[in-house]
């Protein structure tokens, strides 16, 4: 998957990066904002590894990304319902 259109739909992915690296917290996410760079960071930082370390898992999960990541929960149709004869 194409960085850029991670970083596009960040709002969308926070909840896979989340998954995936549980020590980051919301405020974390939120100064990473997509960038890939800050993002290898913060992992380096939070789970104490290696930076080339952090670039492989984050080039891992980058590559299992899906479109299913990116659809947003939708509420369902209304359902219309006629009116009782009188």
């Amino acid at each position: 998957m194409n960085w850029d259109r991670i970083q596009g739909n960040w709002k969308q992915v926070k909840g896979q990066v989340q998954q995936q690296w549980g020590k980051l917290t919301d405020d974390d996410l939120q100064v990473v904002a997509g960038h890939r760079d800050q993002m290898a960071g913060k992992i380096q930082e939070r789970y104490g590894i290696a930076k080339d370390v952090a670039e492989k898992q984050l080039k891992a999960w980058q590559d299992g990304a899906t479109e299913a990541w990116f659809v947003v929960a939708s509420e369902p149709a209304p359902v219309s319902v006629k009116p009782a004869a009188v």
